[in-house]
């Protein structure tokens, strides 16, 4: 009797190890690809604020909970089964499917430079006099999951390609712990960067002089830091849309773009080194994800009408 029960403790501990080194394994593949789509993570991180921009200081949390949670549903529900039986039936589709992706965030990121530029709006937007808040709110709460959506399956497409030949099953855990993970990460350094003007109001009551220098500073730097992250998420837009879209024809065969981005990217590097390639074909990226997002934007509204009736 002893003698089985130290082998039913001994095939226990077996198990509890390869548990354990299964854990680990996962954990080691979702960092791996968790670096390689650091660049997509930064750019969600600047698009989301812009959607709580000019926004009553109490909703601003609410808003970014609702997106969270969109985001959760758009990787968990609807992303990660999705990538898997893509990776395991279909791959080939992927490629269409980011390409897609791609036209989209150049879409949405050329219309907002359109606007500024003096282009009719489309949709209401916080100059115009908004008649009913909660529509206006769910507009945006909308917008922003509808852009999530498109930023999550770059994220997970990326990850998958880094644990491509892992099994089923590891795949589905380290994409599930990668969607997770960025999401917190996204959204936590979100909900900070918006809130930090309340912290800085509440630093100006404090009795030390620091503090209140401190929180005075905060008052009249973070108008300009969510500025200036609009301007980074608009750019962020098109810098994307136009590598997946680039890449994804890439990988089709399709050069015509990706051959002289990249070859810049190279010529530069060469002379400058490597961050200044890495601008070029940033830049380059940018501005081939304006040019396709224009087309699209004009196609829409002027060809085809599309929200045109929306416009204030």
């Amino acid at each position: 009797m002893p003698s089985g029960l130290v082998a039913l403790l001994d095939d226990i501990s077996v198990i509890a190890k390869a548990a354990s080194a299964s854990i680990d394994d996962v954990a080691v593949a979702a960092g791996r690809a968790g670096t390689k789509t650091a660049g997509v993570v930064i750019d969600d991180a600047a698009v989301t604020p812009s959607y709580v921009t000019g926004l009553s200081p109490a909703r601003e949390l609410p808003i970014i909970w609702k997106i969270t949670k969109g985001s959760l549903k758009n990787k968990l529900i609807f992303l990660l089964p999705g990538a898997l039986l893509l990776s395991e039936f279909l791959p080939a589709a992927i490629t269409y499917l980011l390409i897609i992706g791609g036209s989209f965030l150049c879409y949405e990121g050329a219309e907002k430079v359109m606007e500024k530029l003096g282009f009719a709006k489309h949709g209401e937007t916080l100059e115009d006099e908004i008649t009913d808040p909660v529509a206006f709110e769910n507009a945006r709460v909308g917008g922003a999951i509808r852009t999530d959506f498109i930023l999550s399956a770059e994220i997970m497409a990326i990850a998958l390609a880094e644990v491509a030949d892992e099994s089923l099953v590891m795949r589905g855990a380290v994409l599930a712990l990668v969607a997770v993970a960025v999401t917190v990460a996204v959204y936590g350094a979100v909900g900070l960067i918006v809130k930090l003007d309340d912290i800085g109001l509440h630093l100006t009551k404090k009795a030390s002089a620091g503090a209140q220098a401190f929180g005075r500073f905060l008052l009249r730097f973070v108008p300009k830091l969510l500025t200036a992250l609009s301007i980074i998420g608009t750019v962020a837009m098109l810098w994307v849309g136009g590598h997946i879209v680039v890449d994804s024809l890439h990988k089709l065969g399709l050069d015509w773009f990706y051959a002289p981005i990249h070859g810049a990217e190279h010529a530069v590097h060469e002379v400058a080194g490597g961050v200044a390639g890495w601008l070029t074909a940033t830049t380059l990226s940018a501005i081939f994800g304006l040019i396709l997002g224009t087309i699209i934007a004009l196609v829409l509204h002027k060809v085809l009408g599309v929200g045109e009736g929306e416009a204030h």
